[in-house]
């Protein structure tokens, strides 16, 4: 009778097996079954950053056309900070700060030293780029952007995720857009107001979807149609597009992911690769 093994002498040729190989024969052992729902309510993500990029491009172009004071912006900034970091400790409860260890005093004064120092080098980075045309500036500027888009931490475990990667990407295209604003002042408050939408407002979402995931929903809606009604005073077709690009991330996308499920057929059986299970660490001694 015919073994699976290759240290004996057998009679039959090496490429031979029996009918008892496929009886192993298992398909789709680690496959996953997704909600259409679930599904979606993780698109949120995805749709809360697109939604962030096209914000911070509205802001920028509003402020290069005068629409908008960096006094005005500034303000308003602000105040939303406060708001959302009263929000982030009103979730969980100031738990999350407790096991940190981090106190508002630190929080504050991390906020003082990095305003401080923003507003100091403002000059320096309004006159970084001059050197640099426009085209190259704004071509520079959809790079990052769209970098940040990939390398951003959407919550799957992938190797092309880097937070640190995304954030960077993110400050350098602020950086370069701020650069072609009318004053040092501008500059400024665009590289802060980037700091927050970039850094600031991601932590919250997290905490909200962790925590709140009615609320996380609810702000995803509204975040998503106060970055649909600034594109649309800017371009109609740019918010028709928009509109479209979202809906299919947040709708299209999770439908065709689960359809494409059930055509998945992954064979598994004993020709996979062996996998040591015991514990070898006796041998390293």
């Amino acid at each position: 009778r015919w073994q699976k093994v290759l240290y004996e002498r057998q009679p039959f040729p090496d490429n031979y097996v029996d009918q008892r190989f496929l009886e192993e024969l298992r398909k789709n052992v680690h496959a996953r079954q997704y909600r259409y729902w679930a599904v979606v309510f993780q698109s949120g993500a995805v749709v809360q950053q697109l939604c962030s990029v096209c914000v911070f491009v509205l802001t920028w172009w509003y402020m290069d056309a005068g629409m908008l004071s960096p006094q005005g912006l500034f303000g308003a900034a602000l105040v939303s900070s406060l708001f959302g970091y009263v929000l982030f400790d009103a979730v969980d409860g100031g738990t999350g700060r407790w096991a940190s260890g981090r106190t508002r005093w630190a929080d504050l004064k991390s906020t003082l030293v990095f305003a401080a120092f923003t507003y100091g080098f403002s000059p320096v980075l309004k006159t970084l780029t001059e050197s640099i045309s426009t085209d190259t500036i704004y071509a520079m500027s959809a790079l990052m952007l769209l970098g940040h888009l990939i390398f951003f931490d959407y919550g799957a475990n992938a190797a092309i995720v880097s937070s640190t990667l995304s954030l960077n990407m993110a400050i350098f295209a602020s950086v370069c857009l701020a650069s072609r604003l009318p004053r040092s002042l501008h500059t400024f408050v665009m590289v802060t107001f980037a700091m927050q939408i970039f850094a600031l407002w991601p932590m919250l979402q997290k905490k909200l979807k962790a925590r709140t995931p009615r609320c996380y929903v609810g702000v995803t809606v509204l975040f998503a149609l106060a970055a649909l009604a600034g594109l649309a005073t800017v371009s109609s077709v740019g918010a028709v597009l928009f509109a479209s690009l979202l809906l299919a991330i947040s709708c299209l996308c999770p439908y065709c992911l689960i359809r494409l499920q059930l055509l998945k057929d992954n064979i598994h059986g004993p020709w996979d690769e062996a996998e040591i299970k015991e514990d070898l660490s006796r041998f390293l001694m």
